[in-house]
């Protein structure tokens, strides 16, 4: 038995199509916002900074997705003068999402006299299930799949939308399957992380980085998808690997050289609102986290 692809990869209500791509990464937002209040009032903040950091870091994650996928894939920009726009056609690079979306959020965090590092352990797990939400877009626009294969659970790719060399083949590894259930494991393992070892932030975020490097390493070696090359191996190979070593580097300094901050408050007023009653970095996961990761996937719904 093997995984068929959609048939369709929109809908129209009235004249407007709405993209399936574009859904699932709404939807991720939504999802990652409403778990990262929770966090954050666990660890004594106020959970109205998070729709604020979502307001201009979100925009910002867009725009940086779409900016490293054009740097690092020109050959898939659409040949129209909106190509390089054209967030539905190729999609985003989640490095360069996550890297400016992180630059914007922290100066909207410091600028409300929150703890920056507090805030990204609790985003952590939040950011790998919208993540995992948006891999079900890809499914839909039927791209980011692997190499072919004989597996049970292999996808049927139709013959349109196979790329050139492999048009023989009908069965492709789902790695956009793959990376969704890993996202959510390591969601989940980064809650569990947060309630039960005494972990100093930013140290899970930390992890969130080398954890998904790492796991990109794998998953470059299946994927089939135009990409930038580099002495024979894809762009995108290179950058988990030094992210991972990053990633790990960055944790244990963290761990040796850090510090439990007692509390995430901020002053009160419109530049940081007034804290909640504190918590801990080492309890920023909460069995409430647990439950909400959990279903995360089942919510109805990131290269």
């Amino acid at each position: 038995m093997h995984i068929p692809s959609p048939s369709i990869s929109g809908f129209h209500i009235g004249p407007l199509e709405i993209h399936f791509y574009a859904l699932m990464y709404l939807i991720g937002i939504a999802a990652a916002i409403m778990i990262t209040r929770r966090r954050w009032r666990a660890v004594g903040g106020h959970p109205d900074l998070v729709g604020d950091v979502a307001l201009w870091s979100v925009p910002a994650g867009i725009i940086g997705g779409r900016i490293y996928f054009d740097i690092t894939t020109p050959m898939d920009i659409p040949h129209v003068w909106y190509g390089a726009f054209a967030v539905w056609s190729g999609g985003l690079g989640i490095w360069g999402g996550i890297a400016l979306a992180a630059v914007v959020g922290a100066w909207r965090v410091r600028r409300a006299g929150a703890s920056v590092s507090l805030f990204m352990d609790a985003v952590a797990p939040a950011l790998l299930v919208a993540q995992a939400i948006g891999r079900v877009g890809n499914y839909f626009n039927k791209e980011l799949f692997g190499k072919p294969t004989g597996l049970p659970w292999g996808l049927e790719i139709p013959l349109a939308y196979r790329p050139p060399g492999y048009t023989a083949y009908r069965y492709f590894q789902p790695s956009f399957l793959y990376e969704l259930i890993f996202d959510l494991l390591l969601a989940a393992a980064l809650v569990w992380l947060g309630h039960h070892r005494n972990i100093k932030p930013p140290g899970l975020f930390a992890l969130y980085v080398a954890g998904y490097s790492a796991y990109r390493i794998f998953e470059e070696t299946i994927r089939i998808d135009s990409s930038a090359h580099f002495l024979g191996l894809r762009l995108n190979m290179y950058i988990a690997i030094v992210l991972t070593v990053v990633g790990l580097v960055w944790f244990a300094r963290s761990q040796r050289t850090g510090r439990i901050a007692a509390t995430a408050a901020a002053p009160p007023g419109p530049a940081g609102p007034t804290a909640e009653p504190s918590g801990t970095a080492g309890t920023a996961g909460t069995a409430e986290d647990a439950a909400e990761v959990a279903g995360a996937d089942h919510a109805p719904p990131p290269g």
